[in-house]
């Protein structure tokens, strides 16, 4: 009886590794972040092609009007940044709107709450296209989200087509989650300041962390203790994601400490898309400063520091 037992106990273990392997097959041509469930973030062109008619899957274009008619992936739905943003005078820059709206606008390019969804860019819209991905995060649908590595010109680079066709869809049927941890405000990080848990990321170049140059805000500098990782370090000269682990030294070097709670934040959200996205791929839980810098240089009670960390 006790080999008995022991052999079906081999057997129900044997069955649980090939259910698992099974049921993550999706995810085996991405690069791996090296955290569970991180594995699908970041997919290659090769994979999409061999996915690309699968059931449920929404392609999303992040890009302008123009480079969309004159030739996107089939069945790819165009979405800007305008789209899923306050509308201008109504707010801070490219801040988040209310989450009715935001399901609204997804739904008409037939997001549902169980869609498998591919964001990609055009040319050099690395961030813009992050930005897409933090906002389908903070409504719950990051772990069914993924960027193309290395946006449309990676896709052509490796033969793949692409049509002037518009995509055609059945509107989706969402039911948002928001990840309210996702977002943070000024007051929150004002309060966080001298928290040695968490680790504040300043995504903009360095003239502008530095205090060089104001880059239109309010006033010049960085939010005090502010490490600066810039959102262009983090791609290689083709905008795709550098290597796991060239990212994990590039977050190292900046002294942010694994397990921290990493807050991003640039000029006006954008670019901190980016050092959010990859936190996410490396296995952190980060947050966004939504109104950024913005926000920040704009409440004169709030500290700005000019010399670097």
């Amino acid at each position: 009886m006790k080999t008995l037992h022991s052999t079906s106990t081999l057997i129900a273990v044997i069955a649980m590794v090939a259910s698992t392997l099974g049921s993550s097959s999706i995810g085996t041509s991405a690069r791996s972040g090296g955290s569970p469930g991180r594995s699908t973030l970041l997919v290659s062109p090769d994979w999409l092609g061999s996915h690309l008619n699968d059931r449920g899957l929404v392609l999303i274009h992040v890009g302008q009007r123009e480079d969309y008619e004159a030739g996107h992936i089939a069945g790819a739905h165009l979405l800007t940044l305008r789209d899923i943003s306050t509308p201008p005078g109504s707010g801070l820059r490219l801040e988040l709107p209310p989450v009715d709206e935001l399901k609204s606008t997804l739904q008409t390019i037939g997001i549902s709450s169980g869609s498998r969804i591919v964001v990609y860019f055009v040319k050099d819209w690395v961030t813009p296209a992050a930005r897409v991905y933090f906002t389908l995060d903070f409504l719950g649908l990051g772990d069914r989200t993924s960027i193309l590595d290395g946006g449309l010109q990676a896709w052509q680079a490796d033969g793949h087509p692409t049509t002037a066709a518009a995509a055609t869809n059945e509107r989706g049927s969402l039911t948002p989650q928001p990840r309210r941890s996702a977002v943070v405000d000024a007051d929150w990080v004002s309060s966080n300041l001298n928290n040695r848990s968490v680790s504040i990321i300043d995504a903009r170049l360095p003239e502008y962390y530095s205090g060089a140059s104001a880059g239109g805000m309010k006033r010049a500098g960085h939010i005090p203790g502010a490490a600066n990782i810039p959102f262009s370090s983090l791609v290689d000269e083709k905008n795709k994601l550098k290597s796991p682990e060239a990212l994990r030294k590039i977050f190292e070097d900046a002294g942010i400490k694994s397990g921290n709670h990493i807050v991003a934040y640039c000029h006006i959200g954008q670019q901190a898309s980016l050092v959010y996205f990859v936190a996410r791929y490396l296995g952190f839980e980060p947050s966004l400063y939504d109104g950024s810098f913005e926000d920040w240089s704009a409440r004169p009670d709030l500290p700005v520091a000019t010399d670097k960390r």
